[in-house]
C-alpha cells in the first residue's frame, strides 16, 4: 500500500485507515486526530466521504481537492488501489477526507459485504458524500451503484431515521460528481436522469414504521457537477477542479458545500468515538450480513481440502530445509518448490472448484499466501547461502589471480572478472530459486553482495597498495646502499652534496615505480599521496639507517685513521714516505691532523653546500598514523656536539700513535765515506785477507758464510730467520730469568747460627765474623756478575724481572 499503514499512522503522508480489509476499526484514530491538531476544534472541522466504482479516480479527485496524499491507481494495471477506508486531513483546512474502498472490485467479485458496509458507514458519518462516476454510467443501475444505494438507504432509514428527524442537523448531502463530461448530453438532463433515478429508489425502499411518508428531501440533499476528461482536456480538468475545490473552501459563495446544517454536531474530540460506535452498529446489522448456506458449505470443504493440500506441500517442503539451515546451496530449488506449489494449487483446484466461487477464490489465495509463506524462508535461506557461497569464490579468484604467477597480474581486470563471474553466478541461482515475483526480490541481495565485494576489493587493493609499496622500499635500499657508502667512504667537501642529489633521483624513481605499478587499482588521490608520503618515509629512514652504518664509532675512527694515514704517510703522489731527519715530520702531522679533523663536522649534520641539494620531508597527510611521523630536523644530525668531542679525542691518540712511530722510524742518513778509506783498509787488512786466503779452513768457512748469505737473500729468508733468533733468544732470555728468581727466592747462604734464637749474641757474631771473610768475595763476585747481565739485558727484559733485579740490588751483602 506505499506510505498506507495498516491502522497506524504514517509519518510521511498523515494517513491512517481506520477500516481495514478484516472489517476492524483502528483504535488509533483519537491520536491521529490529535497529530493533525484538531482534537480542540470543537465544531470547526468538516467530514468528507468518496463513494464510487473501483477504478473511477476517486483518490485522485480526493488528492485534487483537498491536497491529500492517497495511493492512486497505476492505470497501466487497472487493479485495485484503496482497501478498506483510509482518513486524511486536508492540506490547510479543517477537513477529515474519508477514500472508500471501491465498489464492484474483481478483487471481491461477489462478496457485497464489505460494500454495504463501507456505504452506509460512510454516509452516515459524513456531512458531504461525494459519489464519483462516469458520464456513461449515467442511466444505468448497477454501473451507478443504485443497487447498493438502495441497499444503503433502506437500512439507513431503518439505523439511523428516526435521530434523522430530529432536526434539520443531521442531513446530508450528496454530491454527484460526473467525470469525463464531454458535453454532448447537458448537465442538466445528466441531473434530471440521476435525480429520477434517486426518487424512484427512494419510493420503492420498504420504510419502518412511522417514516413510511418520510421523502428523500427529508434526509439528502443533491448536488451535481461535471469534470471534463482528465487526459485529453487536462488544463481544463484542472481549472473545473479548482473551481469546485473553491466550494468546499470559500464560505462566501452561494453554493458552499460545507454547509451548518451537515454538520454531525459532534465536538472533533469526540469523533474517533462516534465514528466506532457507528461501525459496531454496521457491522452488527443482520440485514447487510446474509452468508447463503451454499457460502458456509464452501467454507467448511474449502478449508478440508485447502488443509490437506497444504499437509502434503509441507511434507515436500520439509526435504529441503535442513540442508538450506546447514549452509548449502541447493541446485535446481526454484524447480522443486514450482513443482511442490503447483501439485498443492492443483490438488485443491480439482476438489474446491466445484463450490463456490466466491469462496473457492478466496480460500485459494489463503492457501497460496500459505504455500508463499512457508516457501518464503527456503528462498531467502538460499540467497543468503548463495551470497556467502559466491564471496567466499570471489576473494578464491582474486587470490588466485593477484598471487605469483596467477593468471591475470592486471588488479582491474582481476577485480572486474571476479565480480563478473560472482554476479553472473548469483543471478542464475537466484532468478531460478525465485517462484513468487511479486513478493520475492533478490535484487536487495545482490546489492549487499557488490557491496561487500566491494569492501574486500577494498581490502584486497590496500593489501597490493602495501606490498608495492615494500617491493618500491626494497628496491630503493638496494639501489642507495652503495651510493652512501662510496659516498660516505670519500669524506669529500661535495659528499651531501652528491649523496642527496643520488638519493632524490632513486626517490623520484621509486614513487614512479609505484604509480606505474598501482595504475590499474583504481587509487583515490588521498590514498596515492598518502602512499607517496610513507614511501618518502622509508626511503629517509632507510638513508638515515645506512648512513647510521657508515658512522659508529668504530668504522668512523676507521675512516678517520685512512683519512690521516693517506695524508701522512703518503705524499701527494701517493707514495709510501720513508722520513729522513731533515723531513718535516711536525708540519705533516699537524697538516694531516687539521685535515682529518675537519671531517668530524662534516660527518656531523646531514648538510650539502648546494642549496640545490636541499631536501626536506614533506609533510604527512591527516590519514596518515601519527607513530609514523618522523621529526626530519633532528634526523639531519647524524653527530652532537658531546659525539664529535669524543670522536676527536679518541681520534688524536691514534694519530699521536702514528706520529711517535714515525719518529722513531727515522732513519739516519750515512755519510760518504773518503775513497783513501778503502785504500787504508786494504793495507792494513792484507795480512788477515791473506791468513783466509791461504788457510783451508778459514777459506771454506768464508765460502759457506757467503753461500748461505747468498741462498737467505735469494730466497727471501732473512726475516724468518730474524724472527726464530728473536724467538731463540727470548726462550733463554725467559728460562735465566726463571732460575735466578728461583735461585735468589731461597735463603740458601745462611747458616744454622743465623737462624737459631737459642745462641747467645756472642757467639752469633763470632760465627759470622768468622763465615764472613770466606763468604764475602764469593757474594761480591756473584752480585757483580748479576748486576751486569740485568743491566745489559734490562732494555728486553720483563717487567716481572726487573723489579725482581731492582729488590736484589738494593739489599745489602749482609743479607745474603
Amino acid at each position: 500500500m506505499g506510505a498506507k499503514l495498516n491502522g497506524h499512522h504514517s509519518g510521511n503522508s498523515g494517513q491512517i485507515q481506520i477500516i481495514n480489509e478484516e472489517k476492524n476499526f483502528t483504535p488509533h484514530l483519537s491520536a491521529q486526530i490529535e497529530r493533525w491538531g484538531l482534537r480542540d476544534a470543537g465544531f470547526s472541522y468538516n467530514v468528507v466521504a468518496v463513494f464510487g466504482s473501483q477504478s473511477t479516480g476517486k483518490s485522485t479527485l480526493l488528492n485534487r481537492l483537498f491536497g491529500t496524499t492517497f495511493d492512486v491507481m497505476d492505470e497501466t494495471k487497472r487493479q485495485q488501489t484503496t482497501k478498506g477506508i483510509w482518513m486524511c486531513r486536508g492540506m490547510d483546512m479543517s477537513v477529515m477526507v474519508m477514500d472508500v474502498e471501491g465498489t464492484d472490485g474483481r478483487e471481491r467479485g461477489e462478496d457485497q459485504d464489505f460494500e454495504r458496509k463501507s456505504a452506509l458507514f460512510s454516509l452516515a458519518s459524513s456531512e458531504v458524500l461525494i459519489i464519483n462516476l462516469w458520464e456513461h454510467q449515467v442511466g444505468l443501475y448497477q454501473g451507478a451503484n443504485m443497487g447498493l444505494l438502495k441497499t444503503v438507504f433502506e437500512v439507513n432509514l431503518g439505523l439511523f431515521g428516526k435521530k434523522a428527524q430530529e432536526g434539520p442537523q443531521s442531513r446530508t448531502l450528496l454530491l454527484f460528481v460526473i467525470r469525463d463530461h464531454i458535453g454532448v448530453t447537458p448537465l442538466a438532463n445528466l441531473q434530471a436522469t440521476l435525480t429520477a433515478d434517486l426518487t424512484r429508489i427512494w419510493d420503492s425502499l420498504t420504510k419502518p414504521s412511522g417514516l413510511a411518508q418520510a421523502q428523500l428531501s427529508d434526509y439528502f440533499d443533491l448536488s451535481f457537477t461535471a469534470l471534463p476528461h482528465k487526459i485529453l482536456e487536462a488544463q481544463r480538468f484542472e481549472n473545473e477542479v479548482a473551481r469546485l475545490r473553491e466550494r468546499f473552501v470559500n464560505k462566501t459563495l452561494q453554493d458552499y458545500l460545507f454547509k451548518d446544517v451537515y454538520h454531525k454536531r459532534i465536538p472533533a474530540d469526540g469523533v474517533a468515538v462516534y465514528m466506532e460506535n457507528i461501525w459496531q452498529q454496521v457491522q452488527n446489522n443482520k440485514d447487510l450480513d446474509l452468508p447463503t448456506q451454499q457460502e458456509l458449505l464452501a467454507q467448511f470443504r474449502c478449508d478440508e481440502i485447502a488443509s490437506a493440500a497444504l499437509n502434503e506441500f509441507n511434507t515436500q517442503a520439509k526435504s529441503q530445509k535442513r540442508p538450506i539451515e546447514a549452509g548449502k546451496v541447493v541446485q535446481g530449488l526454484g524447480e522443486m518448490m514450482k513443482q511442490w506449489r503447483d501439485e498443492a494449487l492443483a490438488r485443491y483446484d480439482r476438489d474446491a472448484s466445484r463450490y463456490h466461487n466466491g469462496v473457492y477464490t478466496r480460500k485459494r489465495l489463503d492457501l497460496l499466501a500459505t504455500i508463499t509463506s512457508t516457501l518464503s524462508p527456503l528462498f531467502f535461506g538460499q540467497l543468503k547461502n548463495l551470497h556467502k557461497s559466491c564471496l567466499a569464490t570471489f576473494k578464491a579468484s582474486l587470490q588466485s589471480s593477484l598471487s605469483p604467477g596467477g593468471k591475470d597480474n592486471d588488479f582491474a581486470n582481476a577485480i572486474g572478472r571476479a565480480k563478473r563471474e560472482c554476479e553472473e553466478n548469483f543471478l542464475a541461482v537466484a532468478q531460478e530459486a525465485c517462484v513468487d515475483e511479486k513478493e520475492w526480490t533478490w535484487e536487495e541481495e545482490l546489492l549487499l553482495l557488490r557491496e561487500e565485494m566491494g569492501a574486500v576489493a577494498e581490502v584486497f587493493r590496500k593489501d597490493e597498495t602495501k606490498k608495492v609499496v615494500n617491493l618500491v622500499e626494497r628496491s630503493f635500499k638496494q639501489q642507495l646502499s652503495e651510493p652512501v657508502e662510496l659516498q660516505l667512504n670519500k669524506g669529500s667537501r661535495d659528499m651531501w652534496d652528491n649523496l642527496l642529489g643520488t638519493f632524490k633521483r632513486l626517490l623520484d624513481n621509486a614513487e614512479s615505480l609505484y604509480l606505474a605499478k598501482t595504475k590499474t587499482f583504481n587509487c583515490t588521490d588521498e590514498e596515492n599521496s598518502g602512499s607517496l608520503s610513507a614511501i618518502r618515509r622509508r626511503a629517509w629512514q632507510a638513508l638515515r639507517s645506512k648512513i647510521d652504518e657508515q658512522t659508529t664509532d668504530a668504522v668512523m675512527l676507521s675512516k678517520l685513521r685512512v683519512h690521516f694515514e693517506e695524508r701522512f704517510r703518503y705524499d701527494e703522489q701517493g707514495i709510501p714516505r720513508v722520513w729522513k731527519p731533515d723531513d718535516d715530520i711536525d708540519g705533516a702531522y699537524k697538516q694531516a691532523k687539521e685535515q682529518t679533523l675537519a671531517l668530524i663536522p662534516l660527518y656531523a649534520k646531514i648538510a650539502p653546500h648546494d642549496p640545490a641539494f636541499e631536501y626536506t620531508l614533506p609533510p604527512s597527510p591527516p590519514s596518515s598514523p601519527p607513530e609514523e611521523e618522523i621529526d626530519f630536523q633532528s634526523s639531519l644530525t647524524i653527530f652532537s656536539e658531546t659525539k664529535c668531542l669524543d670522536l676527536s679525542n679518541r681520534f688524536r691518540r691514534d694519530a699521536d700513535a702514528y706520529y711517535v712511530e714515525a719518529k722513531r722510524s727515522t732513519v739516519s742518513s750515512i755519510a760518504q765515506v773518503p775513497y783513501w778509506m778503502y785504500g787504508v783498509m786494504v793495507v792494513l787488512g792484507w795480512n788477515e785477507a791473506m791468513l783466509v786466503l791461504f788457510n783451508p779452513l778459514y777459506f771454506m768457512f768464508a765460502i759457506t758464510a757467503t753461500t748461505l748469505a747468498y741462498l737467505i737473500t735469494k730466497f727471501g729468508l732473512a726475516g724468518p730467520l730474524l724472527q726464530v733468533s728473536k724467538t731463540a733468544a727470548g726462550e733463554v732470555q725467559r728460562q735465566a730469568t726463571n732460575r735466578l728468581r728461583a735461585h735468589f727466592s731461597q735463603p740458601v747462604l745462611e747458616t744454622p747460627a743465623l737462624s737459631s734464637p737459642s745462641r747467645n749474641s756472642s757467639s752469633g757474631q763470632s760465627h759470622l765474623g768468622s763465615d764472613s771473610s770466606a763468604m764475602a768475595p764469593k757474594l761480591g763476585s756473584s752480585y757483580t756478575k748479576i748486576n751486569l747481565t740485568t743491566r745489559t739485558n734490562s732494555s728486553s727484559t720483563s717487567s716481572a724481572y726487573r723489579d725482581a733485579d731492582e729488590e736484589f740490588e738494593m739489599r745489602p751483602v749482609g743479607a745474603f
